[in-house]
């Protein structure tokens, strides 16, 4: 009987160790300790390349989700001067920027851009040149938009003055209304036009001249300050800046 209690005794002694030892440890994290919701704010003319870095992004980081407001700058500055909660701003010039540097003081520069002649496709108005703006139906961005003031350097530059039939708010709606015949021409960025077939681009003479520059910040009010810095340090990686060049954005 005695080699039965004495097994027991060993069996209840390691029991009783089992119990007081500390809890076993978590699976280890998968490294990766962002999450939430990114809110980023992007000049309209980022909408195909920022779409195709978010998707990017968010594989990369698997807890975070991108959402993204695309506009014109001056908008889009507006907002966030009026408390949008916005975690990066990233717009079409510095111009617009600059015009909340309080809450984005350190911005980067990420891309650059120059302007083409948007026609339909056929070309319907006979356009060659920015002097056949002038005696066509011919749209614009509004001249608080960074597309609308290069168009303006750009129109200027060249001696040439052009009647708009409207003045739109951002890039987009520029071409969207060209494509559907509603203007003979219209001034776009040249990332406007790339891919698609509904329009033809015209490369104007002086157009190399007028680069918009791009910048990026991360907002001091961010309310996901840690995913809003990710994100642009993804911007501006090989990644993103390989993203950008393929869809015909200009090196910093």
């Amino acid at each position: 009987m005695r080699r039965p209690l004495r097994l027991a005794a060993i069996l209840g002694i390691a029991a009783l160790l089992a119990a007081c030892a500390s809890p076993t440890a978590a699976p280890a994290a998968s490294g990766d300790a962002l999450s939430g919701t990114v809110e980023v704010y992007a000049a309209a003319s980022l909408q195909r390349s920022f779409d195709e870095i978010a998707t990017a992004f968010e594989a990369a980081h698997p807890g975070v989700t991108v959402s993204a407001v695309y506009d014109g700058s001056s908008t889009l500055a507006t907002q966030i001067g009026e408390g949008a909660p916005a975690d990066v701003f990233a717009s079409a010039d510095e111009k617009n920027m600059a015009k909340v540097t309080a809450q984005a003081p350190a911005p980067q520069l990420f891309a650059g851009n120059t302007l083409v002649i948007a026609v339909p496709t056929g070309n319907p108005g006979q356009v060659a040149t920015l002097a056949d703006l002038a005696r066509v139906t011919t749209m614009l961005c509004a001249p608080e938009v960074p597309c609308g003031a290069a168009s303006a350097t750009l129109l200027s530059t060249a001696g040439v003055e052009v009647t708009p039939v409207s003045a739109e708010q951002n890039v987009t709606a520029v071409l969207t209304k060209v494509a559907a015949g509603e203007a003979d021409a219209g001034l776009v960025y040249a990332t406007d036009v790339v891919g698609r077939d509904d329009v033809r681009s015209i490369v104007p003479a002086g157009s190399d001249a007028v680069v918009n520059h791009y910048p990026i910040a991360t907002l001091t009010d961010a309310p996901n300050p840690a995913a809003a810095a990710a994100f642009v340090d993804f911007v501006l990686s090989d990644e993103g800046q390989g993203i950008l060049a393929a869809a015909g954005f200009r090196a910093p």
